[in-house]
């Protein structure tokens, strides 16, 4: 029997467009011999669809013509129930006798970005028990706010840039506040970024306070918390991948991304600095980077503590920084569902696409086993042990002679 995997993707996020790139091509390459792969794409309004026209990139240009080719769809929130259900017309979602249109028995969410990568779509799969790859609802929450993560890994003593952040509403409501915390903190340059978004969207450089000013106000279009940083001069960016749960992982080679300007852009991640298609491996990169074998080593260390630190699963990519100017390394961002899922890289250090989605599938299965043998409640019914237990929600409630009152 063949294990029925589930690959969700898009998503409501301004990242949508990459993670359908990301998961056709994860799609393609698993073993069809091993896995019935179940495409389960997440519209920009939040409908779930499936069905074998998902999976020509084609159908993607018209998106309410691929709606009418698809099956709505659905799951249940209750747990152990891992079946797709049909969204039948005027039916509504939660009708009794409802045939299931497949089952499921892992899942891998391919979702870059809000509402996919930032723990809330975990927080769903956990709801139901299904097995997934990937990291938790906290630890996906965690790497992707670029606040707390920098919180969690200074306190663990993993180097990052000094950074002052802020909210939408502060920004709003007391702009000078906030101008004076990043000029006597950092100064200028600086980098300013949304809070909780990837692919370098809402991300802009500035060199007084003018920009500052323009770039935030850009930013937060796009997120309610805001991050200023401190800008590396001469700067090299080096990504590594770390594939794995936080107590057995490892990590690949290095690469450096290909920047054309300040920092990397949307298209220089994803179109190779020009308007094609192909994902994030087509863009400009030297794999593996031109680094001394300590300095590979170092941030390989590096990336490895942050995955471990932030209690990562699956596979990441783990983004830092070098400032040439005085050697110092300092981690940027983690990727928790990395764009393309950094195949690339793990075909470079020895591990082929396929392989690398059996060992996501292992990794979700061996992930529940473990789940499996901790305790998450009792068996035992408290009303039915308290028989002096009276009272209801107008009165309060009253336990027997040797109970309490409330």
């Amino acid at each position: 029997m063949k294990t029925k995997v589930g690959i969700f993707f898009g998503g409501r996020s301004v990242e949508h467009e990459i993670s359908v790139l990301s998961a056709l091509q994860g799609i393609a390459a698993m073993d069809k011999n091993k896995y019935d792969i179940i495409p389960i794409y997440i519209t920009k309004k939040g409908k779930w669809l499936t069905g074998d026209a998902l999976l020509d990139i084609e159908n993607y240009k018209n998106l309410a013509e691929l709606e009418n080719k698809a099956q709505e769809v659905y799951m249940r929130p209750i747990y152990g129930d891992y079946n797709l259900y049909p969204v039948k017309a005027g039916g509504g979602l939660f009708s009794k006798g409802v045939k299931p249109v497949d089952e499921l028995h892992v899942a891998i969410p391919i979702l870059h970005g809000t509402n996919g990568e930032d723990g809330i779509f975990e927080g769903v799969l956990e709801t139901i028990g299904i097995p997934f790859a990937g990291c938790n609802t906290l630890s996906s929450a965690n790497g992707m706010d670029k606040i707390t993560m920098k919180m969690i890994l200074r306190s663990e003593g993993i180097p990052v840039v000094d950074y002052v952040w802020f909210t939408d509403k502060q920004w709003l409501s007391d702009k000078d506040a906030v101008i004076a915390r990043v000029e006597d903190k950092l100064g200028y340059p600086v980098i300013v970024k949304p809070a909780n978004l990837g692919s370098s969207v809402g991300i802009g450089k500035a060199t007084n306070r003018e920009e500052l000013i323009d770039k935030i106000n850009n930013a937060e279009k796009f997120s309610q918390r805001l991050i200023v940083e401190h800008c590396v001069g001469k700067l090299k960016e080096i990504n590594c991948s770390v594939l794995g749960d936080a107590d057995d992982h490892r990590s690949s080679v290095c690469e450096e991304p290909i920047k054309t300007g300040d920092f990397l852009s949307y298209e220089d991640k994803y179109m190779g600095g020009t308007k094609t298609n192909a994902g994030m491996q087509a863009s400009a990169k030297r794999i593996p980077a031109d680094l001394p074998d300590e300095v590979s080593a170092k941030i390989r260390k590096m990336a490895e503590d942050t995955f471990r630190v932030l209690s990562c699963h699956g596979v990441s990519r783990i983004d830092v920084m070098i400032d040439e100017t005085d050697g110092e390394i300092y981690v940027n961002e983690i990727n928790t569902i990395p764009g393309s899922l950094s195949f690339y890289l793990w075909e470079a250090t020895g591990i082929k696409f396929p392989e690398l989605m059996d060992q996501l599938v292992q990794l979700a299965l061996r992930r529940k086993r473990e789940a499996g043998r901790k305790t998450f409640s009792y068996d035992h019914n408290i009303f039915a042990m308290s028989p002096g237990l009276k009272g209801g929600a107008k009165g309060g409630f009253k336990f027997g002679a040797k109970g309490a009152k409330h």
